[in-house]
């Protein structure tokens, strides 16, 4: 084989091993979606390590508000039967257990397809007292907004809280996709149980 020929031999397989790389490299990247930016925030004094089982509050009807048909929030929805059925699943993996008679801890949500989310249209009875103004103000929400709320079954007092955002999309799959994402991140946040036993 003549030098002319050893050296293009040589450029041609960098070359393809380089392109080969670079492809793997981009289909890696592209695999990759964006991250799902989560903000948490616990109440002073919590002791979350007490908390074993968990209930998922029911849904109180909304306060002068109109629901789209497939909004999170309305109790016959599909996207409402998701969403907590992922909250749901992803405490249990977490090592809470249900418990619908005597939780220690209430789970509440908000979520919805409207332009934006005002937390105070639902009223699920429990106290965010002495939680910072950021945390507790009332302005509303931009749209996509999930919020997840854990509650002190005994108190009935707010003591952890997780922010995400769900793209909203008029197609109710892609809509429960993100939804389930953004709750997953959420739950990802919180501690995992220190005891799983039965009571």
């Amino acid at each position: 084989m003549s030098t002319l020929s050893q050296r293009w031999s040589g450029r041609s397989v960098a070359g393809m091993l380089a392109g080969t790389v670079a492809l793997a490299l981009a289909a890696t990247i592209s695999g990759c979606g964006p991250a799902i930016e989560v903000r948490t925030q616990a109440a002073p004094n919590a002791d979350l390590a007490a908390h074993h089982t968990f209930r998922i509050m029911e849904t109180p009807a909304p306060n002068g508000l109109t629901l789209r048909p497939d909004d999170p929030m309305l109790d016959n929805s599909m996207t409402y039967r998701a969403i907590r059925e992922d909250i749901r699943a992803d405490f249990i993996s977490r090592g809470y257990i249900p418990n619908a008679n005597n939780p220690d801890f209430t789970i509440a949500y908000y979520a919805t397809t409207q332009p934006r989310l005002d937390i105070t249209s639902w009223n699920y009875g429990y106290s965010w007292r002495g939680w910072p103004r950021e945390w507790t103000e009332v302005a509303p929400y931009e749209q996509g907004t999930v919020l997840i709320d854990v509650v002190d079954a005994k108190t009935r007092e707010l003591v952890w809280r997780g922010r995400s955002r769900a793209a909203v999309s008029t197609n109710p799959s892609v809509y429960e996709s993100e939804l389930s994402a953004a709750v997953k991140a959420i739950v990802n946040k919180y501690p995992t149980a220190t005891h799983v036993g039965l009571r």
